[in-house]
């Protein structure tokens, strides 16, 4: 069964244009426990809205996880992992943090609950309200 997630990242440190340009990329450098369990559920298939932190506070696109979980190749003390990462799809416009607080079937996203979270799940049906949004 697929599932679904969020991934959030700095534009400043990797972007969404950077993942279009590379066509794939290792999702390493997740030191908080909670993201470390989310990246060790997610396996081949699974659908991930990727979303600019800092300033912009948006989801701009669609990838898919095409490895799953794998010890993190840049830890260089504790148990981490990484996933690889390859684009899928670019949203016509991006879904604001501002308009996922609006929309009621986002309501109880833990995007707005837990903010700090860098790796975290989304339901299937918010996942479908956020792609409706951005096209």
């Amino acid at each position: 069964m697929k599932n679904f997630w969020l991934v959030k990242q700095e534009p400043s440190s990797y972007s969404w244009s950077d993942l279009l340009a590379d066509g794939k990329t290792d999702w390493t450098g997740v030191r908080n426990y909670t993201a470390r369990n989310n990246l060790r559920k997610m396996r081949n298939g699974d659908e991930v809205l990727f979303y600019h932190s800092g300033e912009d506070k948006a989801v701009v696109g669609i990838a898919k996880v095409v490895h799953g979980p794998y010890p993190d190749p840049t830890a260089t003390e504790g148990d981490w992992s990484a996933i690889d990462l390859a684009p899928s799809k670019s949203l016509r416009r991006p879904v604001t943090l501002r308009q996922i607080k609006t929309a009621p079937p986002l309501e109880k996203m833990q995007l707005i609950r837990q903010s700090r979270l860098s790796v975290m799940p989304v339901t299937q049906s918010e996942f479908r309200a956020i792609v409706r949004i951005g096209e």
